[in-house]
């Protein structure tokens, strides 16, 4: 099933908007670790989010790639530097990286539509995997 990032995006905001009513404060520690983290530095906000990616790729994990591919291209990764990230991303988790790193060009594709499905038919057959 193609994951629609946009779409989970907001759902995951609301869930864990629910969770915070329940747990405030985890929710409100981990939001402090994640300021703190993602904050300025010696690295820049761009560069944090691409890692925070690589590591979502890697960790296959759909929701971490929704909230990190909206955030690197509201930094202004550009579509080259995101998929740079992925091939470090797939070197160091192999396979499954690649299979999450093709997912994480979709959510690209999907916020920079806005959250639009795009019409546009598949590219051909890399021979990556065979039938």
């Amino acid at each position: 099933m193609t994951e629609n990032y946009p779409e989970l995006r907001l759902l995951l905001k609301k869930q864990t908007n629910a969770l915070s009513k329940k747990g405030p404060a985890t929710v409100k520690a981990f939001n402090g670790l994640h300021e703190a983290t993602m904050g300025a530095g010696a690295l820049t906000g761009k560069v944090k989010e691409l890692i925070a990616l690589g590591i979502a790729i890697a960790d296959r994990c759909d929701a971490c790639i929704s909230f990190h591919v909206h955030e690197a291209l509201a930094c202004g990764a550009t579509d080259e530097e995101i998929a740079e990230c992925i091939g470090v991303a797939v070197l160091m988790g192999g396979g499954p990286s690649l299979m999450y790193g093709a997912k994480a060009m979709d959510a690209v594709r999907q916020f920079r539509n806005d959250g639009k499905e795009a019409s546009e038919e598949p590219e051909p057959d890399m021979n990556v995997m065979t039938d």
